[in-house]
């Protein structure tokens, strides 16, 4: 069986509640179930976590998925402390072993001292803004995809712990202004049928 470890980083932050990255986060406990031929942990950032836990959860996954809103063009503080945390205990403890670096040529090789190999991941990010703001050159993120721009550090936080290339993204769009339970409904719908195209085809 795939053991799939999901993050939940939704957090209640002033006019946030966290409600559809739970939601997201319930879908996956409907796909990723032992009849569909997966092993199942998650971690709800909101409930605390142990650091060492979480470490050896990582050891544990082939793949680790992550939801959470998009923050001031970042990941919310409650995620980037976590990987701080985490992270960190992690050194030579299975996650990485170093830079990568030699000291006998201490210019090159950088970042490829991580120790997860055969590992993936996957992440998932909730947006007020539309899907246009990353995808019009004249708009406000200059035509720059999410993983291109805004999550283009996290994409490589990734590659120094050895990682394999992820399993393409899924960004949830205009989710503030415009909600509602039809489009809820719809990214139901589209989300269940990337997993199934990725995890079961």
């Amino acid at each position: 069986m795939k053991k799939i470890f999901i993050i939940n980083a939704g957090q209640n932050f002033a006019h946030s509640g966290g409600k559809l990255n739970t939601t997201i986060t319930g879908w996956d406990r409907e796909f990723f179930t032992t009849d569909n031929g997966f092993e199942l942990q998650v971690t709800n950032l909101a409930d605390g976590y142990g650091t060492e836990t979480e470490v050896d959860k990582y050891l544990w996954a082939d793949v680790v998925v992550y939801h959470f809103a998009a923050w001031w063009m970042n990941m919310p503080y409650t995620l980037k402390e976590y990987l701080d945390n985490v992270l960190t205990a992690g050194h030579r403890k299975g996650m990485y072993y170093s830079d990568g670096r030699k000291a006998e040529n201490p210019e090159r090789n950088y970042g490829k001292g991580g120790l997860m190999q055969g590992k993936t991941y996957m992440v998932t990010t909730t947006w007020n803004a539309p899907e246009t703001a990353f995808t019009i050159p004249d708009e406000f993120f200059m035509g720059r995809s999410v993983d291109d721009g805004v999550l283009f550090g996290f994409h490589r936080m990734h590659a120094f712990i050895g990682m394999d290339a992820p399993i393409s993204s899924f960004h949830f769009h205009d989710v503030e202004k415009n909600i509602s339970d039809e489009r809820v409904a719809e990214f139901r719908k589209s989300y269940l049928s990337r997993l199934s195209v990725r995890f079961l085809e």
